[in-house]
């Protein structure tokens, strides 16, 4: 046989380097028209929350700059409320307080749910599983909305109080589909073959746990960051939310003396703006999800 045919045949047995799950996800989103787009109306807002946190839009959003309320004109194109404040300049205010809101208590909320749930996951069976859960069925007996109220009372009107309640009630979910993932894991050969070289428990959560469940953080934090703009909303409206600030909830909560008296602006301003991220972060996260989903991929 030829030197020729020997390289050949080498060259030929050489396996195709095979794409990783990550990499052939990235390609089926961007892919994905709808996924596309609604990353680009959601990346518009983010941009937008960040030009209003470094001063550089809607900084007069608390400025009395007309003589009370008027409709849309030239120079205030939602016109302005009961107070001559700038409806346009306030909702593009409360971005960035949607944003600050939105990202905080999903951050937080998911690492707490993961900490939670691969441990519990882990330990299945044992006390500290038992225990965990009791936690999480207790929380989930008391009404939301009591929750936020209690902390409001006991934090004395602090006005992190409802990022705190929020937190403290979204990472449950999170926690319970990460610890039915990491009992189905923790039983696969790679787990087993960890624990047979003596590796400590603490590196076999977060070396080779943790990191198979990162699929399921993301979507998971998508959703609860749309959960707490929804959520910040209401309870703004209901006078537990937001403190120092403007916020969309707090702009409805104005409007719902205006529209009685004809004066519509602040209510579609607020929930519009609203209405459009919240539809595109849904869009989105369902986007994500089926890149993400490893029967599709």
């Amino acid at each position: 046989m030829s030197d020729t045919m020997m390289e050949q045949g080498s060259r030929a047995v050489v396996p195709a380097k095979r794409e990783s799950l990550w990499t052939k996800a990235f390609q089926k989103f961007i892919h994905d028209k709808v996924g596309m787009i609604s990353l680009s109306v959601v990346g518009l807002y983010f941009l937008t929350a960040i030009l209003v946190w470094l001063g550089v839009i809607a900084q007069g959003w608390d400025e009395l700059l007309a003589d009370g309320q008027m409709g849309p004109t030239a120079e205030y194109w939602f016109g302005t409320n009961i107070n001559g404040q700038d409806i346009f300049q306030r909702a593009i205010y409360s971005t960035k307080t949607a944003f600050e809101v939105g990202l905080t208590v999903a951050v937080v909320a998911t690492i707490t749910g993961a900490l939670v749930g691969s441990t519990t996951g882990y330990f299945s069976g044992t006390v500290i599983d038992e225990i965990f859960l009791w936690l999480m069925n207790c929380l989930d007996c008391i009404p939301y909305y009591l929750m936020v109220a209690a902390f409001a009372v006991a934090l004395a009107e602090n006005p992190y109080a409802m990022h705190i309640a929020m937190m403290s009630c979204f990472w449950m979910g999170t926690a319970r589909l990460v610890r039915g993932e990491v009992i189905k894991l923790k039983n696969m050969e790679f787990t087993e073959a960890a624990r047979s070289l003596g590796v400590p428990v603490y590196r076999v959560i977060f070396k080779h746990l943790l990191p198979n469940t990162s699929h399921i953080l993301l979507v998971e934090m998508t959703l609860l960051f749309i959960t707490a703009i929804k959520s910040e909303v209401i309870l703004s409206f209901l006078g537990l939310g937001v403190k120092d600030g403007i916020s969309w909830g707090l702009m409805i909560a104005e409007a719902s003396g205006e529209v009685t008296a004809g004066y519509f602006s602040n209510f579609f301003a607020a929930s519009g703006m609203m209405f459009v991220l919240v539809l595109a972060f849904n869009m989105f996260s369902d986007s994500l999800q089926d890149a993400l989903d490893p029967r599709k991929i």
